[in-house]
């Protein structure tokens, strides 16, 4: 476990957490929607890409510079920063205070818009970035330079994949956001095809990407087979096999077969390999006469799902392969 301290006065500034890998859903949100806790309580992430002002844009940094920063295509602004910020659920801050003047929003709370507006009580030294307005993940972000990490108990043991599924540890409460975690595997799924058609397993996989990727790579013959692959599903006869990502490590399960991986967040992953039980009515008949349902039938969408488009484009942005000329050619779209 990890506890943090104010690096000017050394006060305590966060509960005893244990470290978890990156989460995938930070790439992007619901536009004027109010988000729950990014990270589960008791548990951190580091990020390594740059955050927060002051923001340059794109024709200003150039694109070798960019690449050093890890974005393969133009983006509107890059950040300026800080680097490997410490991400926290709000309610595991100790001993901080808002900076008033630091607490501009859009409408239902602060979006860190203005920098740090976290204040350490003991010394007033801003130590970090609260966030919970409407599209904002509740996050706090602690500025690695104004951060010492204490002394504690020992980080929490990492559990390896049959100890995931057995405990249902692959599951976590932000499964309702599918879009986002279903775009950024789209881009993966992209790239990894290289401009080939790619023909998708039927079933739950073909449900979630099977129209984004049909619109998005050519057909005819020669298409890649893809499926999923994983801890306690085995290994499909396929070309390109989606994986879990280590919800702990950020580390990508990898198959035997020789199939390309593909890495997915676990808990969609799960999901797909494992889907949730449903009741089962009579192939005829329905149900006996007085017989009343435990559970209403599940409310059906308002419009068919579509991975994030924001989520697929971003993820791009940040794949080298993006700079091939078919690739490229895909995200300059718009896609």
């Amino acid at each position: 476990m990890a506890v943090f301290g104010c690096a000017g006065c050394g006060a305590v500034l966060t509960a005893a957490v244990s470290r978890v890998a990156l989460p995938i859903h930070l790439i992007d949100t619901h536009w004027e929607t109010l988000h729950p806790p990014l990270l589960e309580a008791g548990s951190y992430a580091l990020d390594p890409a740059p955050y927060g002002p002051p923001w340059r844009q794109w024709d200003e940094v150039g694109p070798d510079e960019a690449a050093e920063r890890g974005y393969f295509a133009p983006v509107a602004a890059l950040s300026d920063g800080p680097s490997d910020t410490v991400l926290l659920a709000p309610g595991d801050t100790r001993g901080t205070r808002l900076i008033m003047e630091r607490a501009a929003g859009y409408c239902m709370g602060i979006d860190g818009r203005d920098g740090p507006n976290l204040a350490c009580v003991d010394c007033d030294l801003p130590v970090g970035t609260r966030m919970d307005d409407c599209g904002c993940w509740q996050l706090v972000r602690l500025v690695p330079q104004a951060v010492v990490r204490l002394p504690g108990p020992p980080e929490r043991p990492v559990m390896d994949w049959p100890e995931l599924l057995a405990t249902g540890a692959l599951w976590h409460r932000l499964s309702t956001f599918q879009d986002i975690p279903a775009g950024v595997a789209l881009a993966h799924v992209v790239a990894a095809a290289k401009g080939a058609p790619v023909e998708v397993a039927p079933g739950p996989l073909a449900k979630l990407l099977g129209p984004a990727l049909g619109a998005l790579l050519p057909a005819g013959k020669g298409a890649q087979r893809l499926d999923l692959a994983g801890p306690g599903f085995g290994e499909p006869s396929a070309d390109l096999v989606l994986v879990p990502v280590h919800p702990q490590t950020g580390d990508i399960w990898q198959p035997r077969a020789g199939a390309v991986p593909v890495p997915m967040d676990a808990a969609l992953w799960s999901e797909l390999a494992f889907p949730p039980h449903q009741t089962r009515l009579p192939v005829v008949g329905g149900l006996p006469p007085g017989t009343e349902r435990d559970d209403p039938l599940p409310p059906h969408p308002w419009y068919p799902f579509e991975p994030s488009g924001y989520a697929f484009r971003n993820t791009l942005a940040r794949l080298p392969a993006v700079r091939e000329p078919w690739l490229r050619a895909l995200y300059d779209r718009g896609c």
